[in-house]
C-alpha cells in the first residue's frame, strides 16, 4: 500500500524561472526558485542535487516526482518533462503531471465546488484560460488574445474568475460578472504548490498517474523549415 507520507520531488522550468522543493508528506522541507529567462537545462539538476544533499536524502528515497507541464514557455515546458520521464524511468517510480492552471488554483480552496475561470498570462498580450467545475477541468485550455471577447465561455453567477488580470477579462465576456467573482492573484511558492497538489491527488488515489505530456495549448512559434527534407535511400 502507498505511503500516506511519501517524499515528493516537485520541480517546474515552464517560465522564466527554475523553481523546486522536497516535501515528506505534509512537511515541507526544502524550496528553491531561480529566475532566469534561459539556462533552466543547466541549472535544474544540480538545484535538485543540492535540495536533497542538504536533506541527507538521496534519489533512492524519492516516492513521487511533480512537475510543471504549463502552459508556458515552450522549451522550458520540454526541459522539465524530460527530466521527470527520465529520472521516473531510472528510479521505477511514478512521476505525476500538474499544470499552471492548477498552481493557480492552489492545492485546497473554499471554493472548490463552485466553478472557476482560471487565467494566466501568456505571450503578446494574451491569456490562457481554463473552465474547473468540482475541483477538476470541465473544459479544454486554450489562449485568447486579450483584445477579443470571449463569448463562448459560460459564465454563471456562481463562476469565479481567478489569475491574472481577471478585472479586463471579465469586460470581455458575455453577462454581467459581479466584483466578489473576481479573485486576482499571482503564483506564489510555485515549488511548493506543486508538491502540495501532487501529495493532495496522491492521497485522493492517484499513486499510478500517466507519464506526464507538455501542456502547450498554443501551437509553436518556430516557422518550418524552407528546404525539403533528405530523401532516406534503402
Amino acid at each position: 500500500m502507498p505511503s500516506d507520507a511519501p517524499l515528493i520531488l516537485a520541480f517546474d522550468t515552464s517560465a522564466a524561472h527554475c523553481a523546486a522543493a522536497l516535501m515528506s508528506g505534509d512537511t515541507l522541507l526544502a524550496t528553491d526558485k531561480g529566475d532566469m529567462a534561459r539556462g533552466q537545462a543547466e541549472h535544474l539538476m544540480p538545484m535538485l542535487q543540492t535540495m536533497l544533499k542538504t536533506q541527507q536524502r538521496d534519489w533512492t528515497d524519492i516516492d513521487l516526482i511533480a512537475v510543471g507541464v504549463g502552459p508556458g514557455n515552450f522549451t522550458g515546458i520540454r526541459i522539465s518533462v524530460a527530466a521527470a520521464r527520465g529520472l521516473a524511468l531510472g528510479l521505477g517510480i511514478p512521476t505525476m503531471a500538474v499544470s499552471t492552471f492548477e498552481v493557480m488554483r492552489g492545492p485546497t480552496s473554499p471554493h472548490d465546488k463552485a466553478p472557476q475561470l482560471v487565467s494566466i498570462k501568456g505571450s503578446r498580450d494574451s491569456l490562457y484560460l481554463q473552465l474547473f467545475g468540482g475541483g477538476h477541468p470541465s473544459g479544454p485550455p486554450r489562449q485568447v488574445d486579450f483584445s477579443a471577447n470571449v463569448p463562448d465561455c459560460i459564465i454563471t453567477p456562481e463562476t469565479l474568475i481567478l489569475g491574472h488580470r481577471v478585472g479586463d477579462l471579465a469586460q470581455r465576456l458575455d453577462g454581467p460578472i459581479a466584483p466578489e467573482q473576481l479573485v486576482e492573484r499571482e503564483m506564489a511558492d510555485f515549488g511548493p504548490t506543486l508538491a502540495r497538489i501532487a501529495l493532495a491527488r496522491w492521497r485522493q488515489g492517484e499513486t499510478t498517474p500517466p507519464p506526464p505530456a507538455p501542456l502547450y495549448v498554443r501551437a509553436a512559434d518556430a516557422a518550418p523549415a524552407r528546404d525539403a527534407p533528405p530523401v532516406l535511400l534503402d
